[in-house]
């Protein structure tokens, strides 16, 4: 299939050649198929790694560290000179370009969701290619919830946000691979994986860059989120010619993901990518079954266990027993309420309470199941 709006991710390994500086040469072949794909009629966003390394080249000759307050004055040094780049390389086909730095803080809460989302699709719609890339001079390594982690969930966010047809996660390795094919030459490229399962993060966690953040593992739980929410996923060698055109066109290269689900509103979408979440609620094995399978709400009854401090309106994480993720879905009811009515039958919530928000600790309509 062709696909029309498209989430690109360049990895540090991709721009920078395997190298501690960028690749011009590299930038450059990406950006011109990038102009090509434009003239296709199609719409494509830039998720650019690189900022770490460019840094490391306008400052080289100052001794390394290796504490997060001096890989941040390297991001903060480099963020422009990679946006510089970018814009003398895009110049020559007339694309103008813009830059758009996210943490997590930023789409946490809905507001904040939307507002990024508008201001992404308005530059789309103007035309603008904008480069999206981690606030690495503000988001802290010691505080993850405040920390997407790495480029490739990142763009799995980005995905998630603009709705878009296709993440194509672009690195120096052809896909995932049966083996390590640095190590093992014999190795064999999977094209297809219709489900992400413990074998496929087992060979995932086998297979990564010494230049990047992440490796395939990141990248597996890129494509985990964004199949979930309706985008398919592509991972492939971006050294490849034409690659990122190619891909566009629907032409088989490298490992493909296909989406899981039909797109979603934009409300489930925000609620699946688990940047709001405010705790976890534990069913047993009856209620997973009901909510998994037959498309049930969630009532009381089947809570066994609440982690976390939430209001009612408030998105929980919804898990089995056994610890694992489910779905997601807005509360009925508070962590306090929640953990006083849990295994209890819906006609008991006004006596045990003293009110009453209704008979479904989440209802189905505020629930996406994964």
């Amino acid at each position: 299939m062709s696909y029309h709006r498209i989430v690109a991710k360049f990895g540090t390994s991709l721009l920078t050649s395997g190298t501690d500086h960028l690749d011009l040469s590299v930038m450059t072949n990406v950006v011109q198929q990038v102009a090509q794909i434009r003239r296709q009629g199609k719409e494509i966003v830039i998720v650019s790694s690189g900022a770490i390394a460019a840094g490391r080249e306008k400052l080289k000759g100052i001794p390394e560290r290796k504490n997060t307050p001096f890989k941040q004055v390297l991001a903060s040094v480099g963020q422009s000179h990679l946006m510089h780049t970018y814009e003398q390389l895009f110049k020559q086909y007339d694309i103008t370009i813009a830059q758009a730095l996210l943490t997590k803080a930023d789409v946490s809460d809905r507001a904040g969701y939307l507002n990024v989302r508008n201001t992404l699709l308005a530059l789309t719609e103007l035309g603008v290619i904008y480069i999206v890339n981690e606030n690495d001079v503000v988001a802290l390594d010691e505080i993850e919830e405040l920390k997407f982690g790495d480029n490739d969930n990142l763009s799995a966010m980005v995905a998630n946000l603009v709705d878009a047809d296709l993440l194509a996660l672009l690195t120096d390795i052809g896909g995932l691979y049966t083996a390590d094919p640095h190590y093992h030459p014999e190795a064999q490229l999977i094209r297809r994986v219709d489900k992400i399962d413990i074998e496929i993060e087992r060979l995932a966690s086998s297979t990564t860059s010494p230049q990047a953040r992440g490796g395939m593992i990141t990248k597996i739980q890129a494509a985990k989120l964004a199949t979930s929410s309706g985008v398919d996923v592509i991972t492939a060698d971006g050294r490849e010619p034409d690659v990122l055109v190619r891909i566009s066109n629907g032409e088989d290269i490298g490992t493909l993901f296909p989406a899981q689900v039909g797109k979603m509103e934009s409300k489930k979408r925000w609620m699946l990518s688990g940047l709001a979440s405010k705790g976890k609620v534990m069913v047993n094995k009856g209620a997973a079954l009901a909510l998994e399978e037959q498309n049930k709400s969630l009532l009381p009854a089947g809570v066994i266990k609440v982690e976390g401090d939430f209001q009612r309106g408030d998105i929980v994480d919804i898990l089995t027993g056994e610890g694992k993720h489910i779905g997601c879905g807005i509360s009925n009811y508070s962590s306090a309420d929640m953990a006083i009515i849990k295994g209890a039958h819906s006609d008991r919530i006004l006596s045990l309470l003293g009110h009453d928000y209704g008979d479904e600790a989440i209802h189905k309509n505020n629930m996406v199941i994964v």
